[in-house]
């Protein structure tokens, strides 16, 4: 019975602008406005052979990670400071086109062929790991890691062109993702922002039919889509924010972090820092505000249980961990 009460909790679904989306309990997080976060103090994770990109950042069940998905088109491990970083994962296409071969061109120009994993998300009771890759769909690897299995390449009778975010219902199972965009490809991911796009999707897959079912489409903004209640099946804005938001992940306390890739209004000269994160609670309370230099243009903030959030970018060539 604890298991379904918390499943009627479950009230929630937050989605991007086009990036992800995250369930989130119904009860607002608590307490007034903290100080703001510098994340210009952080310790650094280097990737391995100059790579860059580990946009998402996840651990799995046991606490093992972080695993990030990264721009040469795997998934990898760290695995302490004396093993590092080992690949975890890969799309098929990777294999199949020896895409892990050392090659002059930079991974953008590979992406189509290859693959770009973007969000990451693990089904702790079972230990699969689900991946929102740009251009092969959802797919999903068991424990242990491997060549994944594509799942989704359409919904709803239209190709998959931008799979970008992934969440799970640890309860039930089910699997939220998004498709950024129904006109533009990863490697146009500028102009989803720059021309306004708003054909993003909303979409679930359900583990146990292989069945992905459309939510919502027309998304452009942080909405909240909710999936139970007397609002089921309707989304609303959650909150206006001073930047472009990207990913959404839970704070400790009921909220959530807003990665901000960008700011709205943002100015050349002046102080060398700017927002890179917002904390909200579930209601879209502004609670807390996290600021770094201008080079540090995040996707994604995940706070663990002892003080520390990492922080995963499309940009950078290390995953920054900052102490709260």
């Amino acid at each position: 019975m604890g298991r379904r009460r918390r499943t009627s909790r479950l009230l929630a679904l937050l989605a991007f602008s086009p990036a992800v989306l995250l369930l989130v309990r119904s009860t607002a997080a608590a307490g007034a406005a903290k100080a703001a976060i510098d994340a210009s103090k952080s310790q650094r994770l280097e990737l391995p052979d100059s790579l860059v990109g580990p946009e998402s950042v996840a651990f799995d069940g046991h606490g093992g990670g972080p695993y990030v998905s990264v721009a040469d088109d795997r998934v990898l491990r760290w695995g302490g400071a004396g093993a590092g970083w080992a690949t975890y994962a890969y799309s098929p296409s990777y294999a199949e086109n020896g895409c892990g071969a050392p090659s002059e061109l930079p991974p953008v120009a590979r992406e189509s062929s290859c693959g770009r994993p973007l969000g990451l998300r693990f089904h702790r009771e079972s230990g699969d790991l689900y991946i929102a890759d740009a251009y092969a769909g959802l797919m999903r690897v068991g424990p242990g890691g491997g060549e994944a299995t594509v799942l989704a390449t359409e919904a709803g009778g239209a190709p998959l062109r931008f799979t970008n975010g992934v969440d799970v219902n640890q309860v039930t199972g089910d699997v939220y993702f998004t498709d950024s965009s129904r006109t533009y490809k990863r490697s146009q991911h500028q102009m989803v922002t720059a021309t306004g796009d708003s054909t993003g999707r909303i979409m679930r897959y359900d583990p146990r039919t292989n069945q992905v079912t459309v939510l919502q489409s027309g998304v452009t903004y942080l909405l909240r889509y909710w999936l139970r209640g007397s609002k089921a099946g309707m989304s609303e804005l959650l909150v206006d924010l001073p930047g472009y938001p990207d990913n959404v992940r839970p704070d400790r306390k009921g909220g959530c972090w807003v990665a901000l890739h960008r700011e709205k209004y943002e100015f050349p000269s002046g102080e060398n820092k700017h927002f890179v994160a917002i904390r909200i609670d579930a209601e879209g309370e502004k609670l807390q505000e996290m600021k770094g230099p201008k080079n540090v243009r995040p996707t994604e903030l995940v706070e663990r249980g002892d003080g520390k959030i990492y922080m995963g970018s499309v940009e950078l060539t290390y995953v920054g961990i900052i102490s709260t």
